[in-house]
């Protein structure tokens, strides 16, 4: 099969999209790339601003990046036990057991086949709405039934709701903090989930935002031999998105049936020296969680200011009301130079934006200010704060 590049997705409906679903992992860039303006190929100049697929635009920390130039000499190896170091490295650091462990590139992959393994056509697939579109396309090639539930009026999952609506369920996806709104679901709410779920199905916590914020982790619940299988990846607070390293943690005969149907292979040898020096550096996470809230709550001043609604996120993406269709200000933004994320249906006025850089994000101000008071169709109820929005009115 010929390689296609992610301007090639670009090109295509999100119909098709969903279509390539049956023959790969569909992850957070193809998403992206297939929601950009067709005339953006652009996005990736210089002076492009692309604050669209919830990446870190610090890249790799320093001690990753020699760990990098180190590593490529020995790229010829495959460097298995270079590997396994890793998975004891993060399992020593986590106080799990190492074969509670499991090495993948990213967590697309173990988000994918923990779906096909734990759902069916007699087992529903469980989520939020909005939440990460990956999962769905996984449960309907496995021909499940997929059940989108709408987030509470703070932007929680509602997890009673998913119960009641998911009595059949196989896989329950929790998403914290979410994505695309960037808010929490209480700790209490997912511990509810897990005692209540039917017999047999699987809560999913996946923590790739987790690093931004304060929640506390559900790798206690592994410990404790829940049904829980917990997502971790590499690609946001670290910054190694384009390297692409993750970890499914679960049981062991939970990870079997992730693994039964997502084979085995060798990482990149890159990826992994960057995610073991990545991990032994103490003070990284703190220091990305500190700029990243920081650029997050000067951006929400900034919003607040100018009377425009957003979601109360606490990771590096959020939800920004255009009070319109949201793809005119997408295609609008893009002539502009700035390139901001995709809609979701149940939330088609709201687009979803990322954190950048304090310089990417007073261009984005600045664009998206002209975009909107450009615009005299489409009039703006100043005052109005994201904070003091109800969910119920998204919804109205």
């Amino acid at each position: 099969m010929p390689t296609r590049s992610l301007s090639d997705f670009s090109r295509r409906s999100f119909l098709g999209l969903s279509a390539a679903a049956a023959f790969q992992i569909i992850t957070e860039p193809m998403l992206a790339a297939a929601a950009r303006p067709a005339f953006s190929g652009r996005a990736f100049s210089k002076d492009g601003i692309v604050i669209d697929a919830n990446e870190n635009p610090l890249g790799p920390c320093q001690a990753a990046r020699e760990a990098i130039a180190a590593i490529i000499p020995l790229g010829g190896r495959y460097l298995m036990n270079q590997t396994q170091d890793l998975v004891k490295t993060f399992a020593q650091i986590e106080g799990l057991g190492p074969d509670t462990v499991q090495i993948f590139p990213g967590s697309s992959p173990p988000l994918r086949f923990g779906v096909l393994a734990f759902t069916s056509p007699h087992r529903s697939y469980v989520t939020a709405d909005p939440g990460f579109e990956g999962g769905m396309h996984a449960a309907a090639v496995g021909g499940a039934r997929v059940v989108k539930v709408p987030l509470t009026k703070t932007y929680a999952h509602d997890v009673k709701a998913m119960l009641a609506a998911g009595a059949d369920a196989g896989l329950f996806y929790i998403c914290n903090p979410n994505n695309p709104t960037g808010t929490l679901t209480p700790r209490s709410d997912i511990e509810y989930l897990v005692e209540n779920k039917p017999k047999g199905s699987i809560v999913m916590v996946d923590e790739a935002y987790l690093h931004f914020c304060d929640a506390p982790s559900t790798l206690d619940l592994v410990k404790a031999g829940k049904d829980v299988v917990v997502l971790r990846t590499f690609s946001k607070a670290y910054g190694m998105a384009g390297l692409r390293c993750g970890f499914a943690i679960a049981r062991p005969d939970l990870l079997e049936k992730i693994t039964d149907r997502a084979g085995s292979n060798f990482m990149p040898v890159t990826a992994v020296a960057a995610a073991d020096a990545s991990l032994k550096d103490a003070g990284l996470v703190p220091e990305r969680k500190r700029i990243n809230a920081a650029i997050r709550q000067e951006t929400f001043q900034w919003l607040d200011r100018n009377g425009y609604s957003y979601t109360p996120s606490e990771s590096n993406c959020f939800l920004l009301e255009t009070r319109r269709a949201g793809k005119e200000v997408i295609d609008a933004m893009a002539q502009q130079n700035v390139f901001i994320g995709r809609i979701w249906p149940v939330m088609p006025t709201w687009v979803r934006i990322t954190v950048g850089t304090h310089d990417e994000m007073q261009l984005f101000q600045a664009a998206f200010q002209k975009v909107m008071r450009g615009t005299t169709a489409f009039s703006l109820r100043p005052g109005v704060s994201g904070r003091e929005r109800r969910h119920s009115d998204l919804l109205s």
